[in-house]
Parts: C-alpha cells; structure tokens; sequence
C-alpha cells in the first residue's frame, strides 16, 4: 500500500479509536506516525490500557484487512516513544529486520531527530546533557537523573526558535532511555510544556493573550496538555540493503497551533 494510507484500530474495552497513518513502508519495515497518549506496548502499572503493539497484533491474529492486505505475520517495534509523544515509530516486519534495527539503535548515535516545547530559556542555542539516568524509587514508570547507578545517556539539543518564557528544541538523543529527553530537559531547568510528570505545566491561551475572555459555559482547554514531544525524522541504514533511509511525520496539529499562537502574543 502507498504511504499515506491509513490503518484502523479500535479497542472494544474503551471504545477509542485511532487512524494510524503511514509514513514508510517496504518489504522489511513499516514506519507510522503514533499518536498521543497511545502506548507503544502494554503497560504493567496499567495492563488494561490499550497499547499500539497489541492492538496491530490482535488486527494480525484477527486477518484484518490492512493485515491481509499485507501478508503480515509479524510486526515488532524497533525503539521506544513516550506514550504522551507524537511521531515517527519504526517496526521491523521481520526478526532479521529487528536485529539489524536493534544494533543501529544501540550504537549511541543519532538515529531520532525530536521537537521539543519548552519552558524556559537555555542559556546557549546548542548544548548537550551528557547524565545518567534510572528508574525513580518513589514513582514506578517515572526516570531521574542517577549518577551512580543509571545508565549513559546523552543527548544533544539546539534552538530552533524562542519566544517569552518558552523555546522551540531541536533534540538529538544519542542513546535510547525511558524519559531520556524530558528527563534531560528538567535537569537544566527546562520543562516540557504539558509535561505534568516532570513539572510542565499545560499551556492554555489565556496565559498568552491578554484580551482573552473564557467561555462561561465551559472549562478553557489547553493548547498544549501533554507533553510537547515530537519525533519529526529519523535516519537509519535499511537493515536489508544498507542503503540510507529517512523518514519524516509532520508536526502534529496541537503543536503547530500552539506555536502560531506562541508567535502572534509572546514574540520576542
């Protein structure tokens, strides 16, 4: 099927539905674009949730259309997104096809370009948060900086734009941790817009425009209520040709309309 296609899924246990969208696709992998708040895999604080894996692997096991379509018999994810991230995850549609993915994710080089909304200022355009990080004693699924026990991990940031009180980030992980570029993020004093977990805040119009009046007859939704994290691009080495691939997902729709926002009342 041609890239831009779209694949189906629902969870009868919640009723939600999500529309999958293709960004790349050959005989050896399947790249998509995951929504927010979707989990990639299934969660052991909250098994019920739906995850991403299970429901293509139930839609597998069930010949779904977009699985038959494909002659599928296996789909396995190549690298991690937090479940409140948008962008760019890659699936091998077969075990050789992972192993060769998983030694280019392990080779502590940029493989995930990122998007970051930020608040906050650095004070350089370009800086890098080379700290360890590890699980946190007293929040299970939530990471921290650890020194002595976490594992290496580095990533690179650039400005993209700023504005009063937030900056736009380019983030280039090098290694591949839970958390790693919001984790990262607040050890420099920069929070994730939206990020509650580690002290973003979500960003609503109101702080932004002066002139804003709110609706008596309902709460003021965010601009941005979860975490502003986007994987925008990736590049690996095609595990069965060696060949360069990049693959790209557009910013997703709550990001671009809060950066317009961003522009028109807090430019610099």
């Amino acid at each position: 099927m041609p890239v831009g296609t779209v694949i189906k899924l629902a969870s009868p246990a919640t009723q939600e539905h999500w529309d999958i969208s293709i960004v790349h696709e050959d005989e050896h992998l399947l790249a998509v674009e995951k929504p927010a708040r979707l989990a990639i895999s299934p969660d052991q604080l909250d098994p019920q949730r739906p995850s991403l894996m299970r429901l293509l692997h139930d839609g597998i096991a069930q010949g779904a259309t977009w699985a038959k379509q494909r002659g599928l018999a296996y789909l396995s994810n190549a690298h991690r997104l937090d479940f409140e991230a948008t962008g760019v995850l890659l699936l091998a549609k077969t075990k050789p096809a992972l192993v060769a993915l998983a030694n280019e994710f392990g080779a502590n080089r940029q493989v995930i370009n990122y998007v970051a909304l930020t608040r906050g200022m650095p004070p350089q355009p370009e800086f890098t948060v080379d700290a360890k990080i590890g699980p946190q004693t007293r929040q299970l699924g939530l990471m921290r900086i650890d020194i002595q026990g976490g594992k290496k991990s580095t990533t690179q940031f650039k400005v993209i734009e700023q504005f009063r009180g937030f900056t736009l980030l380019h983030c280039h992980p090098l290694t591949d941790r839970a958390h790693q570029i919001r984790v990262h993020l607040r050890s420099v004093g920069l929070h994730t817009v939206g990020d509650v977990d580690y002290a973003g805040s979500p960003l609503f119009l109101s702080q932004l425009k002066s002139s804003y009046q709110a609706k008596w007859s309902e709460p003021e939704r965010p601009l941005m209520g979860r975490a502003a994290l986007h994987a925008e691009l990736l590049e690996i080495k095609h595990p069965a040709t060696g060949e360069p691939v990049v693959i790209k997902a557009e910013w997703p729709k709550d990001l671009r309309v809060t950066l317009k926002y961003l522009r028109m009342f807090s430019g610099l």
